[in-house]
């Protein structure tokens, strides 16, 4: 990776979603380079790893909600954003099926009103959209690159299928300057999401309770650490402005390693030296069965690596979670 200090020192940045897993992380790494941030806070969550590491008192915060257009067009001109870093989702698959509707709005409606503010503004040089792996669907062809067909079929892959999409048009319609992130499933201290299968796994066994599995445990899925995805967020907005061509593309983001749900809770389990047997409830509907991803692409063209193994990442999580719950 590339050093960011130069980049980023001053630079007036514009980060949507925050409060999540991933914002929190990116939010502190880019105060240490010296970014002046705005982000866009609708829910307050105290528990949120932004918040309770004191890093929100650090940045510029508007409240409001990412459909709010004429919002988020005063921002950048009253902010004279240089650089946006769009993650505002609602991320919770299960949640998706229960809710499409809201999840449809905030995350395709609230991508392209973002995407039309910045079109307008006078001051945005580069643009990074969270996308997922998974845009792609259910494919049969493993793991998948970024020629793989975008089809979700259900409400979340399709939420983020639809804005993918969006993204490119925007780019190949109007010469947008943004780039678009697909990564593997996120995992790292600060994700307070229960139902998630990293923090839920740890939370148990610290609780002396089995480890709970809604699927039969033979999901495959890749993981990336949040770390990881905080450096690749900030290389990918580093590289728009230095090559133009990369105006539209999307890159996967990717440990590279294929691993099912059961086995990724029998590490964590080794690795907190506890002999509890999980619980496999199989109760998972709608989710995809088997994905992982390629990051040959990043590695290519961007010289992206992942600075953190799967042991590693664990390692340093559940050390957060030991300190946050004991």
């Amino acid at each position: 990776m590339t050093n960011t200090s130069n980049f980023w020192q001053n630079r007036p940045v514009f980060i949507t979603g925050g409060t999540g897993l991933l914002g929190g992380w990116l939010v502190q790494y880019l105060l240490n380079a010296g970014a002046d941030i705005v982000c866009l806070v609708r829910d307050w969550i105290p528990q949120s790893f932004l918040v309770q590491s004191g890093v929100l008192e650090k940045v510029k915060v508007v409240r409001g909600d990412i459909v709010d257009q004429c919002l988020i067009q005063r921002i950048l001109e009253e902010y004279e954003i240089d650089t946006v870093i769009h993650l505002a989702a609602q991320t919770v698959v299960g949640v998706a099926n229960r809710n499409p509707i809201s999840t449809f709005e905030t995350n395709i409606a609230g991508t392209w009103r973002l995407l039309e503010a910045c079109r307008y503004s006078c001051t945005v040089k580069q643009i990074v959209v969270a996308s997922s792996d998974k845009a792609y669907g259910q494919q049969t062809q493993l793991p998948y690159d970024e020629k793989t067909p975008l089809q979700g079929t259900h409400p979340y892959d399709v939420s983020k299928s639809c804005a993918d999409l969006i993204t490119q048009a925007y780019a190949n319609t109007y010469n947008l300057p943004v780039a678009i992130a697909r990564c593997g499933n996120f995992y790292g201290g600060g994700d307070l999401n229960w139902s998630r299968i990293v923090p839920g796994t740890i939370q148990s066994i610290l609780n002396g309770e089995p480890p709970l599995i809604r699927s039969n445990g033979l999901f495959v899925r890749d993981y990336l650490y949040v770390e990881d995805g905080a450096r690749a967020y900030m290389l990918l907005a580093e590289s728009l402005s230095q090559q133009p061509d990369l105006i539209g593309e999307a890159f996967n983001f990717s440990l590279e390693i294929k691993l099912t749900v059961l086995e990724l809770v029998e590490k964590i389990l080794k690795l907190m030296g506890s002999n509890l047997q999980p619980q496999i409830l199989n109760h998972a509907s709608h989710e995809i069965t088997h994905q992982y991803l390629s990051s040959q692409k990043a590695r290519k063209i961007l010289n992206w690596y992942p600075l953190f193994d799967l042991e590693t990442g664990l390692e340093k999580t559940i050390n957060w979670y030991q300190e946050l719950l004991k």
